[in-house]
């Protein structure tokens, strides 16, 4: 054998070499899971990131994400209960694949479960929701809801197909519409944008009004509160003044009061010193100071009767002490009557 010869056979063991390794050495990335095939069977054991050896074109291997991912599906199709055909441009599905649960679902669904579970399920379930709807409900008032139902629909049908792959969120772009259909959208909302804003205008007019009307109740409620306060300083100075005068009255009254008793006990008094002193000695005394009173002296042997004469002199006496007597009781029955008045009064007040 030359030297040549053994130059080709070394260089074919390296190429064979060479190739044996290039197709056992594989390399996993971090976040995936590699899972084995040989001859068409599926190995139930995967291997995780890193550098790993298989038997070359026995074996062959499928790398599987298991971190969040996010698929896309373009130009959905939809029609709508009406009849009119839209498209959804992109919708993005994000999912996350339990590691745990790879080998299950790429047994059923194969590597690539992720058309199966997800993107036909999404051309379907959206298919459905724009069945049964209008396009104004579709394109405006229930587009903001379509992609949390779809989020439910399909998370609900992969909790019984494919436990373990979850859907994190659903993102669905606007409609493509027919470019009529979509200017006369336009102008409806141009419409419906001026209708706001005289909406908001009008509730601007009313707010105001409403502020102004405010304003007059505080206003009001301020005048009358004034008012109120008047009144009750006015009442106070009343009530004051009313009080003052009772004071007044009642002082009044006890002076007066005072007053009569005090006449009521001189009286009583002088009543009682005159009963006292009304003596026959003393009505005799005063007789003879009444006779010495007069100015008229009779001098002579024969003096007239009417001066000596004690009969004579008796009817006059006896005038005296009666006029005594009925003043004395006059004062008495004045002095009872104003105490009795002024008992009564006491009594009343």
């Amino acid at each position: 054998m030359t030297m040549a010869h053994v130059g080709a056979v070394v260089a074919t063991v390296t190429g064979v070499i060479a190739l044996l390794l290039h197709s056992s050495v594989h390399k996993i990335e971090e976040g995936h899971l590699a899972v084995y095939y040989r001859g068409g069977a599926l190995l139930t054991t995967p291997n995780g990131p890193g550098f790993h050896i298989m038997l070359p074109f026995i074996t062959t291997y499928r790398s599987v994400q298991t971190t969040l991912q996010t698929d896309e599906i373009k130009n959905v199709p939809c029609g709508t209960s009406g009849g009119v055909m839209i498209y959804f441009d992109r919708i993005e599905v994000v999912n996350m694949l339990v590691p745990s649960a790879a080998v299950d679902i790429v047994r059923n669904y194969t590597a690539d479960y992720d058309k199966t579970l997800i993107f036909n399920k999404i051309h379907h379930e959206l298919n459905q929701f724009c069945s049964v709807h209008t396009l104004q409900e579709v394109y405006i008032e229930l587009f903001d809801i379509i992609d949390e139902n779809l989020k439910l629909a399909l998370q609900k049908d992969l909790n019984a197909m494919a436990p373990g792959l979850t859907i994190q969120a659903v993102r669905v772009t606007k409609p493509k519409i027919p470019e009529t259909i979509r200017r006369n959208f336009e102008l409806m909302e141009a419409e419906k944008t001026k209708l706001l804003v005289s909406a908001q205008t009008q509730k601007v007019v009313e707010k105001e009004a409403e502020t102004e009307r405010k304003k007059a109740i505080i206003e009001a409620q301020k005048v009358a509160q004034v008012s109120e306060i008047h009144f009750q300083q006015k009442m106070m100075e009343k009530e004051t003044e009313k009080k003052i005068s009772e004071i007044e009255d009642a002082a009044f009254l006890a002076k007066e009061k005072a007053r009569a008793d005090a006449e009521y006990y001189t009286a009583e008094k002088t009543a009682q010193a005159n009963a006292l002193k009304l003596t026959p000695e003393y009505l005799e005394l005063m007789k003879y100071q009444a006779i010495a009173a007069n100015s008229k002296v009779y001098f002579g042997q024969d003096i007239p009767d009417m001066f000596v004469d004690n009969n004579a002199f008796q009817p006059r006496i006896q005038d005296e002490e009666d006029t005594v007597s009925t003043d004395l009781l006059e004062s008495l029955g004045k002095a009872k009557k104003t105490k009795k008045a002024h008992r009564t009064d006491s009594k009343g007040g």
